[in-house]
Formats: C-alpha cells, sequence, structure tokens
C-alpha cells in the first residue's frame, strides 16, 4: 500500500498559504489491510479510516458513478486495483487533483504527481475541471463560487462555465441540502472577497435558485455591487456582519423566508434583520430629526436592553460603513442607563406585581431618555 497527501493540502503548499487539514488517499490496500494495521473505519458511503495514533482521515482509492440526482447520489468503488490517477479524475478541478506521496508518520516526500497539469492552472490562475464527471455532482457550483471568493485573482476556464451553466440547466441544485446551500455561502462570505462569490452565482445563471430574489435582483444592478463590495471592505469578516450587508435591502420578511429555507443559524438570522429594520429606520429620517417613539421601537426589535453587545456591534457595524448612527448610539446608551430601581419604585406599591404596569413605566421612562439624548 502506498499513502499519498491529495487536493487542497497540495494546493496551498504550492501557493504558500497554510495548511489546515490534510486529505490522505490510500491506494492499493483494503478494508481489511487497514483494520489490521489498527485503523478506526468511519465512512458510512465509502471506506473512510481514522488513524490509530494520529486520528486523521485515510481514504481508500476510489471511482465514483453517478445513479441519480444531487450530490449524494453516487456509487463508490475503492478496491486495490484502483489507482492514484483514477482516484485524482473524480475531483473537481485540476488544482485540487494533484498529490504526493507520504511515509508512515505522514510526512510528504518525492515529486508532486500532478496527471491533470493542476501546476499549470495554479500559475496560470484559472479554476478548470477535470473530466465530464465534474457536471454530475451540483455542489461543485457552489465550491467554485466559495473559491472564486477565496482566490481572488483566479478565473474560470470557459469550458468549465459551460459545464457550471449546465448544471444550473440541469435542474440539480434544487437537489442540494439546505445545510449544504448555506455550508458553501457561509464560507464564500467570510472569505476575502466576497462579491466574487455573488459574481461567480450570476454568471452561471445559478443566483435566482440560491439567493433571495431581491437579492438577485439588486445584484444586477452596478451601482449595488459596487456599494456591496466598498461595505465588505470597511466592514469586519465576521460572518453576521458580511451576511447583514448582503442582505440589507431585503425586507425582514424575505430575510425570514430565505434563511428558513437554506436553515440559516438564528443568530445570524437575527442579526440580519435587525440591521435591515436599521437601515429603514435610517432612511426613513434621513431628511428629518428621528422621533422617539420609532427609535424605542427598534431598540425593542433590537433588544438592546437584555442582547447590549449584539447591539452595539449593530450599530458600530453601520457607523463604519458610513451611516450616521451617532445620535441612536447615545439615545440607547442614555437608554440603557435609566436606574431601573427608581421606575419600580415610582409604581405604587399595589400596582407593582403587575407585569404589565411595571413594563409601560420601564417603556415611559425609556421613551424619555430617548427624547432626552436626541434633543441634546
Amino acid at each position: 500500500m502506498k499513502i499519498y497527501a491529495v487536493g487542497g493540502a497540495i494546493r496551498d503548499t504550492l501557493m504558500g498559504l497554510p495548511i489546515n487539514d490534510i486529505d490522505y488517499v490510500v491506494v492499493g490496500s483494503s478494508v481489511e489491510e487497514m483494520l489490521a494495521k489498527g485503523f478506526r473505519p468511519v465512512g458510512k458511503d465509502f471506506p473512510v479510516f481514522l488513524h490509530p495514533e494520529t486520528q486523521a482521515e485515510y481514504a481508500l482509492a476510489r471511482t465514483e458513478r453517478k445513479t441519480g440526482k444531487g450530490y449524494k447520489e453516487f456509487h463508490f468503488y475503492a478496491d486495490p486495483a484502483v489507482t492514484l490517477e483514477q482516484d485524482l479524475e473524480r475531483r473537481d478541478l485540476t488544482i485540487n487533483a494533484m498529490a504526493q506521496e507520504v511515509d508512515q508518520n505522514g510526512r510528504p516526500f518525492g515529486p508532486i504527481i500532478d496527471p491533470y497539469n493542476g501546476q499549470a492552472d495554479l500559475v496560470a490562475k484559472i479554476f478548470r475541471h477535470i473530466s465530464d464527471a465534474f457536471a454530475e455532482d451540483p455542489l461543485r457550483l457552489l465550491r467554485i463560487a466559495r473559491f472564486a471568493a477565496r482566490f481572488l485573482q483566479f478565473t474560470v476556464a470557459n469550458e468549465t462555465l459551460v459545464a457550471l451553466q449546465a448544471i444550473v440547466q440541469s435542474g440539480e441544485l434544487n437537489a442540494l441540502s439546505a445545510e449544504r446551500i448555506w455550508q458553501e455561502l457561509a464560507r464564500g462570505l467570510v472569505a476575502a472577497k466576497p462579491m466574487h462569490l455573488f459574481q461567480a452565482l450570476l454568471n452561471t445563471g445559478a443566483a435566482s435558485a440560491i439567493l433571495p430574489p431581491t437579492l438577485t435582483a439588486k445584484l444586477t444592478e452596478e451601482a449595488f455591487r459596487e456599494e456591496l463590495n466598498a461595505y465588505f471592505s470597511l466592514s469586519g469578516d465576521g460572518l453576521e456582519e458580511r451576511c447583514a450587508i448582503a442582505l440589507m435591502d431585503l425586507p425582514a420578511s424575505e430575510i425570514r423566508a430565505w434563511a428558513e429555507g437554506v436553515r440559516m443559524p438564528i443568530e445570524v438570522r437575527d442579526f440580519c434583520e435587525i440591521f435591515s429594520s436599521l437601515r429603514v429606520l435610517i432612511n426613513q429620517y434621513r431628511n428629518t430629526p428621528y422621533l422617539a417613539v420609532d427609535v424605542l421601537a427598534w431598540f425593542n426589535r433590537a433588544d438592546v436592553w437584555r442582547k447590549r453587545d449584539r447591539a452595539q456591534t449593530i450599530l458600530n457595524l453601520a457607523e463604519k460603513i458610513g451611516w450616521n448612527v451617532s445620535r441612536l448610539i447615545n439615545a440607547m446608551r442614555n437608554a440603557q442607563s435609566i436606574n431601573t430601581a427608581e421606575i419600580i419604585a415610582g409604581v405604587p406599591t399595589e400596582d407593582r406585581s403587575n407585569g404589565e404596569r411595571i413594563g409601560s413605566a420601564f417603556e415611559s421612562a425609556r421613551l424619555a431618555s430617548i427624547i432626552e439624548a436626541l434633543e441634546a
């Protein structure tokens, strides 16, 4: 048996990037031999094993054949006769289809094995698929869109763009699970240039199948793309911030509907909805003084009383991208600083067990503090 490091680890090593994890392929072995050497099986769809000491994953070399729609409907064939070149051929891009032999301790040695000219495409900075089987896996479209956001100077080969467009036209994207769609989008959003993710989805025609309708329509406008790109460069690289910027022009109802469709984490969804409603508030009072009652309504929506850090992060994000929120920040801090003990003490003794009466007293005090801050 021979063991090879394959895929992203080889690519990133050649590009001088840090290696986060390594995929290993075992050629010329069998399930029985792997078990005899102490490897522990973990794969359900194909033979994958954990190294007895390092717990790294080792997969037997395999080929695959599509048996239905989606990215899961494949039949895998693992056998000692499967060659390294056959295993690499089933991968997506030439830059991910390189390998290097490693010893029993995982240390690489010998030349880079590159049967599909991945090194040449790395130099040319081209995403190029390996075989016609590429179009059989719809998940690869989202992976390339995510790669586009990470590897900024790369372009998609013309023949690969045609293959990606064929995936969209086949309707295969509809077979992807919501969780996998969100996983790839989330990774692209926190990459160096998330606008490249959206541009790739536009170029392939996948945007209308993957993104919210309003966002897809807005992305066709050059002015919006430029604004979005500028905002991404000003914001932090956190997922909540990046996602909120991408969805800032959507009504909360559309954000909620799309979030449920892609299984977006609740905390990310709420952050996006609150940021969107902040944009509405700012636009509403762009040329007139804020009404304190509307400011209080947004404070309550953002729950600035119990989730102070989140509210501050949202307002900080707005400030970073150039929105004028200084008066809102002052009003929030003023409202948060009211003395709760004094408010409760001001409620008649017989009403202090009445939650509605206490709540009303807090609302009145918060409103008064907001008015004071806005008029200062």
